[in-house]
C-alpha cells in the first residue's frame, strides 16, 4: 500500500484571512445581537396576545354576568307599581283597573325599550310559519282567503328582530 505524501506544514495566517475572520466574526455578533432584539420582540408581542387575550375574556365574562342588567332596571318600576297598587286595602273595581292598566303600560314601554316587540298580527294577515304558529284551520264564510289569520289566541313576542315566541292563530282553510 503507498503512504499519503506527508502534509504540508501549515502556513501561517496571512493579514487578508486575519481580516476576513475579524469580519465574519463581526458579523456573526451582529446578527447574534439582532436575533436576541427579535426574540425579545417576539417574546413581548406573545405577552401582549395573551394580556389581550385574558381581558377579553374578563370583559366577555362580565357582558355576559350584567346582560340582563339593563332589562331588569327596567322592569323595577312595574315591580314597584304593583307593590304600590297591592297595597292599597280597600281600592274599587275601577281603580284597580286603572292601575292595571297603567302598570301593562309601564311593562310594555319597558319590552320596548329593551327590543322585545309584540307579535300581533291583524285579522286577514297571512299566515308566516315564521312569525305565528297555527292552532287549528277553520271554515270561514264570506271569502276570507285560506291561509290568512282568523284569530289571535296568544300574542307572540321578537326581540332584537328574532321570535321569542310565535303568535299562537287560528288560520282559514283551505276549501
Amino acid at each position: 500500500m503507498a503512504e499519503p505524501p506527508p502534509a504540508a506544514p501549515a502556513e501561517a495566517p496571512s493579514a487578508t484571512d486575519n481580516a476576513e475572520v475579524q469580519e465574519l466574526q463581526g458579523q456573526l455578533a451582529e446578527l447574534q445581537a439582532r436575533n436576541a432584539e427579535l426574540s425579545e420582540q417576539f417574546l413581548r408581542a406573545q405577552a401582549d396576545v395573551q394580556n389581550t387575550r385574558r381581558r377579553a375574556d374578563e370583559e366577555m365574562s362580565k357582558a355576559r354576568k350584567f346582560a340582563i342588567e339593563g332589562f331588569a332596571e327596567s322592569l323595577l318600576p312595574v315591580a314597584d307599581s304593583l307593590e304600590a297598587g297591592l297595597a292599597i286595602k280597600d281600592a274599587t273595581p275601577e281603580q284597580i283597573r286603572e292601575g292595571a292598566e297603567a302598570t301593562l303600560r309601564q311593562l310594555k314601554s319597558a319590552l320596548e325599550r329593551n327590543k322585545v316587540i309584540e307579535i300581533s298580527p291583524p285579522v286577514g294577515t297571512r299566515f308566516d310559519p315564521h312569525q305565528h304558529q297555527a292552532i287549528s284551520a277553520v271554515p270561514v264564510d264570506g271569502g276570507q282567503e285560506p291561509n290568512t289569520i282568523v284569530s289571535v289566541l296568544q300574542k307572540g313576542y321578537l326581540i332584537a328582530e328574532r321570535v321569542l315566541r310565535p303568535a299562537l292563530v287560528t288560520v282559514a282553510a283551505s276549501k
